[in-house]
């Protein structure tokens, strides 16, 4: 199936993106993307926050969990996502658990990795403090590649 095919069919017609050129090769960035004891050393918007846990079931079918908290403890969640589609190395489409898609894209561009990622947003924050919150955790997980 064509990655197109799972983009077009997001429902609520309404989708932000982040994307990112990542000076690594396409295998390590997947992988760090994929794999919870990579997730732990990224998966946060801003230095106050940090994500102490990680699991994820890579599969179709299966599920990731990631544990977002402030590092003083003053407020925390758990982001859960059910895989829907996976082609290797080229694109992942899952749903959160409140039933908002998320599609991530990756491109080899040379040397370098193109990650571009599509999400429906929530309807409590502005649209920009939303993309602008997934843009600064894509921007960690580029650091986390290329340090």
């Amino acid at each position: 199936m064509s990655p197109k095919l799972y983009f077009w069919q997001m429902e609520s017609g309404k989708k932000l993106k982040v994307e990112a050129l990542i000076e690594a090769p396409l295998a390590e960035v997947w992988k760090k993307w994929t794999e919870a004891t990579h997730v732990v050393n990224w998966n946060f918007a801003h230095e106050s926050w940090h994500c102490p846990h990680a699991e994820v079931d890579f599969q179709v079918g299966g599920t990731s969990t990631y544990r977002m908290e402030a590092k003083d403890g003053s407020f925390g969640f758990d982001l859960i996502a059910r895989f829907l589609a996976i082609q290797d190395q080229r694109f992942i489409q899952s749903e959160l658990e409140d039933g908002r898609a998320v599609e991530v894209y990756f491109e080899e561009a040379g040397a370098a990795c193109k990650l571009v990622q599509y999400f429906e947003p929530e309807t409590e924050n502005p649209l920009e403090l939303q993309q602008g919150g997934w843009q600064a955790i894509l921007n960690h997980f580029k650091q986390y590649c290329e340090q």
